[in-house]
């Protein structure tokens, strides 16, 4: 079994306020909906990740840029509240808080969005980001983050390439977790889920851990045989923030110890859980991953 890491897991990226509504069916033009539900929450790829892992047990900081506006101040106290460590967040006067309004569909289990740009994330020398790299046991970072992470030294990177990173090659990448459809996009629509992989493993990462909702996700090491692992049934009242979810569980699990495949089911339920509520983070179950390797260690 891999041994555990020590150190903190640090997540680099994006942070947002989410109001959302749940509705039936989605508003036409010039109409009033009534919503069956409503709720504001913190979100963002890194952030939410950071939460997910923190209730599997894993000890996390956060690095980001927010204003010093409420939105801001409302993600930072939402991420301290769940054990979160800030110290690294940014607080810019210059620029304002991601922040999305998003609207639920019960009818089709989909949602839209509409967000107000998180500024660019980015870490001035000396400050306490770079401190925190040093002693991080891993480092995880999503599209906005990955920049950030230009030039510093070798770590143990995990990098959520469910959207568009320009330039992004994941040579160097120890866990590498895009979708399949990112995939597909980069390598060939035409290949199998394992050539997919296969040609990711070409391309440097270590590790592959390729996402694909109800599909499960697939998993390939380097020197191994990629392995498909199923999709855990949820009761589905939104996916918001389900992949990110998936990405922080997948971190504390392989941080824990536990092997990359029995790591992806325990992200794969861990994310599951979380549809049950309609922000991304409110339904994530607290539940350590220690239980998962006392669960799975030899009689």
């Amino acid at each position: 079994m891999p041994q555990p890491s020590t150190g903190p897991l640090l997540f680099v990226g994006c942070a947002t306020l989410d109001s959302i509504a749940l509705v039936q069916d989605y508003p036409a033009a010039d109409s009033r909906t009534v919503a069956t539900d409503f709720a504001t929450a913190g979100g963002g790829p890194a952030a939410t990740a950071a939460v997910a892992a923190a209730r599997a047990g894993a000890s996390t900081a956060f690095a980001g840029v927010l204003g010093t506006d409420e939105e801001g101040d409302r993600i930072v106290a939402g991420l301290e509240a769940e054990g979160v460590d800030t110290s690294a967040v940014i607080r810019d006067p210059g620029v304002k808080t991601g922040a999305s309004v998003i609207i639920v569909s019960r009818a089709t289990e989909s949602r839209a969005i509409v967000t107000r740009p998180v500024p660019p994330v980015s870490f001035p020398a000396g400050s306490r980001f770079f401190e925190l790299l040093e002693s991080a046991a891993w480092v995880h970072t999503d599209h906005l983050g990955w920049n950030a992470l230009a030039g510093t030294p070798a770590l143990n990177i995990s990098v959520d390439a469910g959207n568009p990173i320009p330039s992004f090659s994941p040579r160097g990448v120890a866990l590498y977790v895009p979708t399949i459809e990112r995939l597909a996009a980069e390598y060939g629509a035409d290949l199998s889920p394992a050539a997919l992989l296969g040609k990711a493993v070409d391309d440097g990462a270590s590790a592959v851990v390729a996402t694909a909702g109800a599909d499960g996700a697939w998993v390939l090491e380097r020197g191994g045989e990629p392995v498909h692992v199923p999709a855990t049934p949820a009761t589905i009242v939104s996916t918001l923030g389900a992949g990110d979810v998936y990405h922080g569980a997948l971190l504390a699990a392989v941080a824990a110890g536990l092997p990359l495949v029995e790591a992806a089911a325990f992200a794969g339920r861990t994310a599951a859980a979380s549809c049950a509520g309609l922000d991304g983070r409110s339904a994530i179950p607290h539940q350590a991953v220690n239980s998962e390797l006392a669960t799975n260690q030899p009689a």
